[in-house]
């Protein structure tokens, strides 16, 4: 028997700590999950499935519109934002009886509490309780930046953001990455008058920039206004609930709420890591090597707390290959090459691979492929709104080294698309396909 009370202790119970988790205790290892909030993690308690549900529920908004110049008469239609959200938080409940049903299926202990590491091999929860495990897994994930200024405390974050007793009427969003820019989508559909404010210049940064135009141009049409290279100099509550921001180099804004959408660090701040002797780089993030292990030879990080990519199938990526790598026999790395992303705005984006500026730096010689068309669901509505689908492809060797997309269902035609690109497919194996007709993917095969 081992002088542990488990073989391996995972502190997290989100995407990655429960892959883990349950992969590590199906290979016959003891294993222990504490978790302080809510099993589930960020994904699915306050993260991309309630945000997806979200989305779904703004698409109405256009669809029951639509639907008229496809011959349905429809009435006109009140929004209840409180139907929309309890309906949410009722799928997070079930979800995340679900996770804790698999882990305790996996014969996985779960202690619903707080844990911080106090020796390599050695944690202790909030009780005072002390427990030994010869390996122990960090997977705190990531949490909500907040700048801090004047009146900062009355800003909400995307933790805050499904929990809304009301919908506001006019919602200030700040930042100008994937959140802002989903949660602009989504309240702009509810009715909600929504404004981005930016400190830099550009949206989306790390995406083609013909694509982020895009997104821009069809956003401000819509009605979202944007402010760029605007810092926050202040927020402050008023007496009917609402709140004044100011803003450098503009007039106040009156609004009913803040949403703080810039950006998440490394969740690690008080888990006793640097204690023990566990590298932190200087945004807060668990330095790792390619099998997960820390610079304390028992302490591992999968996830968003190591900030290498925050996306949640990479996090269970990494779950999987930690258990199967230490305790499955099966030595795994995983490839971080060609990782397909999304962004669930309106319209969705998907994209894969290297941007067109990424790969002239790179490549040198590069063959740019574009489509810019209207969905012909739009077409027939009335919607002006145009989808773009861009390929760019290595000159010297016709293969496909990036795919952006921004359109209807962009994210669920870059899925398939994505094992193109990551199997090193060329443009001449696109040609070769046959189109499938009538489609908007159809294009991919068609660019010219």
């Amino acid at each position: 028997m081992s002088d542990f009370d488990y073989d391996l202790f995972v502190i997290g119970a989100g995407s990655g700590g429960v892959r883990a988790s349950r992969v590590a205790a199906s290979h016959g290892a003891r294993v222990a999950v504490a978790e302080e909030y809510r099993v589930g993690g960020t994904c699915v308690i306050r993260g991309c499935v309630p945000k997806k549900l979200l989305v779904y529920g703004a698409h109405f908004a256009e669809d029951i519109h639509d639907a008229r110049k496809f011959g349905w008469d429809v009435p006109e239609c009140r929004f209840d934002w409180n139907v929309l959200r309890d309906n949410v938080l009722a799928e997070v409940d079930r979800l995340e009886g679900l996770y804790g049903q698999t882990l305790d299926n996996h014969h996985v202990t779960v202690f619903k509490t707080r844990a911080t590491i106090v020796g390599p091999q050695k944690v202790r929860l909030a009780d005072g309780t002390e427990l030994t495990a010869e390996r122990i897994l960090i997977a705190t994930g990531g949490w909500p930046h907040v700048p801090e200024f004047p009146g900062s405390e009355h800003a909400i974050t995307s933790n805050e953001v499904f929990h809304l007793e009301t919908l506001p009427k006019r919602i200030m969003i700040a930042g100008g990455g994937y959140i802002a820019n989903e949660f602009a989508g989504i309240f702009n559909e509810f009715g909600s008058q929504v404004t981005i404010v930016n400190r830099g210049d550009t949206i989306l940064r790390g995406y083609d920039e013909q694509i982020r135009d895009r997104l821009l141009q069809i956003s401000m049409t819509k009605g979202i206004h944007f402010k760029f290279n605007v810092p926050f100099r202040s927020i402050e509550k008023n007496d009917d609930g609402t709140l004044t921001v100011h803003l450098e180099n503009c007039d106040p804004f009156i609004v009913d709420a803040v949403l703080m959408a810039t950006g998440r660090v490394p969740n690690t701040k008080g888990i006793g890591l640097e204690e023990v002797g566990v590298e932190l780089d200087d945004q807060g993030a668990i330095k790792v090597d390619e099998t997960n292990q820390s610079s304390v030879p028992s302490i591992y990080a999968v996830g968003d707390v190591t900030n290498r990519i925050q996306l949640t199938p990479v996090a269970i990526r990494e779950g999987q290959a930690f258990a199967d790598s230490v305790f499955g026999g099966k030595p795994t790395v995983v490839d971080y090459q060609n990782v397909p992303s999304a962004v669930f705005s309106h319209p969705p984006i998907g994209a894969v691979g290297m941007t067109e500026a990424e790969a002239r730096n790179k490549l040198g010689t590069v063959r740019i492929y574009t489509s810019d068309f209207r969905a012909m669901k739009n077409v027939l509505a009335g919607r002006n709104e145009r989808a773009l689908y861009k390929m760019v492809v290595n000159a010297a060797t016709d293969q496909v080294v990036g795919l952006h997309m921004i359109g209807p269902d962009a994210p669920e035609i870059l899925q398939a698309a994505a094992i193109a690109v990551k199997a090193g497919l060329t443009k001449a194996d696109f040609d070769a396909t046959v189109a499938l007709h009538p489609s908007m993917a159809e294009e991919l095969v068609l660019l010219k």
